[in-house]
């Protein structure tokens, strides 16, 4: 039986860190980011799972690309991916409190660094960072492109606003992408339906992929927690079975120690009997039923285990059924909410056309911009500056350079 629960948690122990694994993503760690860590151990004496409250927590990487955690100390995570931390996290723990399973750790990012605004923007600065963040989405984090002409203000609101638009209809993709995975989820679905508005919308493909490998991880681990209660199950319906064994083993020899009793009593009344063989025959009835007693125990609490396996199968169940719908709702409400913002802001930019005198030659004002956008980017300890364009992705500690020359509006 003990081989069995070893080679179980074992298992449960190797999948746990495989899902997390699986659902990291590539992206190198850095200073300022910061980490949400959580560790959790499979005891395999106990069968049951170890919460290390001690260690989890919130941290962020030091100006020395350190992460400093409790009883572990120093860890380097700059340049390192949040999956290669995990498994160091655990095995440093392992080592550290002897440990005879080893810990699965979850690294998440809570918050990226900034990336930085320079140059012809309206706010210049530091701006929390987003997956998905564009040099265009991050202009608009600073207030567009900087007028000093108040003759073209119109200008400096129209890609304001459309800079707010372009951020709000990416938001609405990822949403509506979210939005598809639950349903998928809800219906036991393998696979996620494209939504169909961004059948054609390539920016919507990486969003998709990204979808995709969270709703595997999330399965995964479902199916990981359903199988390990399972296995519990199993392993107490055999631990039944061998003590109705034991029991059926035990109750004959009662059988037989009775046989002798009668036998005993049948000498004592020829006065053949000693009494001394008598208290022994006694003795080992009393033994004999004090182990039937405890088998029997031993049987209900094992029932009592299996019942408890059950209902926590059926909570789990319930609860995940129960997080879907309420992920769903969320997401719908958020939906809503992008949608007034997204109308809100054309209607702005709509205004703003039609307040200037000059509204007729815009297009042909801003396509005439001379407007250059650089990345300042560290890689591998080397500054990079690189030449970027409004679609180019930005990363998190990006400096976004931005020259712009407007045509005076007369």
């Amino acid at each position: 039986m003990k081989t069995i629960t070893k080679t179980v948690s074992a298992a449960f122990t190797l999948a746990l860190l495989l899902a997390s694994a699986a659902s990291a993503e590539e992206y190198r760690l850095g200073v300022m980011d910061k980490l949400r860590i959580r560790v959790a151990e499979w005891q395999t004496a106990e069968g049951a799972i170890r919460d290390w409250s001690a260690v989890s927590g919130d941290y962020s990487i030091g100006a020395d690309g350190a992460l400093s955690l409790p009883f572990i100390g120093q860890l380097q995570a700059d340049g390192r991916t949040a999956a290669e931390l995990s498994v160091e996290i655990g095995k440093k723990m392992q080592v550290l409190f002897g440990l005879k399973d080893l810990p699965s750790a979850s690294v998440e990012i809570a918050e990226y660094r900034p990336v930085y605004l320079s140059g012809e923007v309206q706010t210049p600065g530091a701006y929390p960072y987003a997956p998905g963040l564009t040099v265009l989405k991050a202009v608009s984090f600073g207030g567009g492109l900087r007028r000093a002409d108040p003759g073209q203000r119109f200008a400096r609101d129209f890609l304001r606003s459309g800079g707010e638009a372009a951020v709000y209809v990416a938001e609405r993709n990822r949403l509506l992408i979210r939005r598809a995975r639950i349903v998928a989820e809800m219906s036991g679905a393998k696979d996620i339906e494209m939504p169909k508005e961004l059948e054609k919308s390539e920016e919507a493909r990486p969003i998709m992929e990204s979808e995709k490998a969270l709703m595997a991880s999330r399965e995964k681990r479902l199916r990981l927690q359903l199988t390990a209660l399972a296995d519990l199950k199993s392993l107490l319906d055999n631990e039944i079975g061998s003590l109705g064994k034991k029991s059926e083993t035990q109750t004959r020899q009662l059988e037989l120690v009775h046989g002798d009793l009668s036998k005993m009593d049948a000498l004592a009344e020829k006065g053949l009997a000693i009494s001394s063989r008598r208290l022994a025959l006694e003795q080992r009835t009393a033994d004999l039923q004090a182990a039937l007693l405890d088998i029997d125990t031993a049987t209900l609490k094992a029932r009592q285990d299996i019942n408890k396996a059950g209902q926590d199968e059926t909570n789990l169940q319930n609860d995940w059924d129960a997080q879907l719908a309420q992920e769903l709702q969320n997401t719908e409400q958020e939906l809503d909410t992008l949608a007034l913002k997204l109308g809100t802001s054309r209607d702005l930019m709509s205004e703003a056309l039609m307040q200037s005198s000059d509204a007729a030659s815009l297009k042909g004002g801003l396509s005439a911009a001379n407007i250059g956008y650089s990345i300042l980017r560290t890689v591998k300890g080397k500054a990079e500056e690189i030449r970027a364009t409004e679609t180019t992705p930005v990363l998190p500690g990006d400096v976004v350079k931005v020259d712009v020359n407007l045509p005076v509006t007369q």
